[in-house]
């Protein structure tokens, strides 16, 4: 919501620039993709080894 309402501010101060806008966002956001998915994969990871190394914590009940 908050993009729209600053494209239709863009809009208003200058359409040539948000009309352009709106035509590159969705190409930017196929760039960006990969870029999304490997950082999920990293934080996924991330978390499965933090998790493996407070599993005996865990089992054992010490916080």
């Amino acid at each position: 919501m908050m993009t729209f309402l600053l494209w239709l501010i863009l809009l208003i101060i200058c359409w040539p620039i948000a009309i352009l806008a709106l035509f590159l966002y969705p190409i930017l956001w196929l760039l960006f993709l990969p870029f999304r998915l490997l950082g999920f994969a990293i934080n996924l990871s991330f978390d499965l080894i933090r998790n493996i190394f407070l599993l005996p914590f865990r089992l054992l009940g010490i916080r």
